[in-house]
């Protein structure tokens, strides 16, 4: 028979082994952050999940839901993709807040006035807008919150030290669009959930739907896929990648074309991944209309605190188809 002391230590022991291993597996996962190319503040993301706590929604005084990313870094572009999307390249982007939604045609028509979209509906996105539409919305949704605008609708350029509204840089749409993952698609490598994120070309009937409607990204962005495709700020450069600077990229000095992301109702799904390009005359003269796959969501920048707590907005108050000098592949038919 063994001895009473002699259980003791056994039992003390094996006590002793699982609290080792236990201590091992959550320390080890905390710190495991080899499968990360997203980096927020001092630490990294791990790849499909985003930040550790979701960025905060929040609305304007005049009731537009917007959400603040922090500062981080993301992988652009697609080993495996088209050309324009080569090479991939590390990018960093200052912290800035961005539109839940794409922008309706009720706010675009209490804005700037008569909303040129073909698929009515107050809330359904704003459609068949020029890039010159948007930036004048833009300015026109600074100006209402006593904000400094961004845009020059003269020159037609940005002022990115303005603390109004803007269009998205490219690299600040696939940051926001990615919102923390790898893959091609924010929900995996596959088009088979597409559906439940997106109106694209197979479920969308021909049009375009409410805002809001489909599951939103990791980072609580609606619509980042479909429904409408989404003008950026950038000028469009396709062999752009190979130039791009790390930090704060606002694309080629100037060129034909401006960018455009996302796809749209019309597109398939290859043309809604996260890192699919495109491009389209952005309609200065006022005799060019817009297709009717395109709108807009915009941004403003934030008070740059990498690690420090969201924030709130700064100031904020409530008071005939255009001619096409590039086009290297279609988005889908522009109706």
């Amino acid at each position: 028979m063994a001895k009473p002391g002699n259980q003791f230590i056994k039992i003390a022991a094996l006590l002793a082994l699982v609290c080792l291993v236990l201590l091992v597996l959550l320390f080890g996962r905390k710190g495991d952050n080899s499968n990360s190319n997203v980096e927020v503040g001092e630490s990294t993301v791990p790849n499909n999940t985003g930040p550790r706590a979701k960025p905060d929604p929040f609305e304007t005084e005049s009731g537009i839901a917007m959400i603040h990313l922090p500062a981080g870094s993301v992988m652009m572009g697609d080993a495996k993709g088209d050309p324009d999307e080569k090479p991939p390249h590390k990018t960093w982007v200052d912290s800035f807040y961005m539109d839940k939604y794409e922008v309706t045609q009720e706010e675009f028509e209490r804005l700037v006035g008569e909303t040129p979209s073909r698929w009515k509906g107050e809330k359904k996105p704003v459609d068949s807008v020029r890039w010159s539409d948007a930036v004048k919305y833009c300015n026109a949704r600074s100006q209402e919150e006593d904000l400094e605008p961004c845009y020059n609708l003269e020159t037609w350029e940005c002022n990115f030290n303005a603390n109004g509204y803007r269009l998205p840089t490219e690299a600040e749409w696939e940051y926001a669009c990615r919102a923390g993952t790898t893959t091609k698609y924010f929900f995996g490598d596959g088009p088979g959930r597409l559906k439940q994120y997106a109106w694209y070309k197979k479920n969308a009937a021909g049009r375009t739907r409410p805002v809001g409607q489909k599951l939103a990204n990791p980072w609580g962005l609606h619509d980042m896929y479909g429904n409408v495709a989404e003008w950026c700020n950038d000028y469009y450069g396709v062999d752009y990648y190979k130039q791009s600077v790390e930090k704060n990229p606002q694309g080629p000095k100037t060129a034909d074309t401006r960018v455009i992301r996302g796809g749209s109702w019309d597109s398939k799904p290859e043309k809604c991944r996260s890192s699919f390009r495109y491009n389209e005359d952005p309609g200065y003269a006022d005799v060019c209309f817009g297709y009717d796959v395109y709108g807009f969501r915009v941004v403003r920048k934030a008070r740059q605190s990498v690690t420090g707590p969201v924030q709130k907005p700064l100031e904020a108050k409530r008071t005939t188809k255009p001619a096409i000098s590039i086009r290297h592949r279609g988005m889908g038919s522009p109706g």
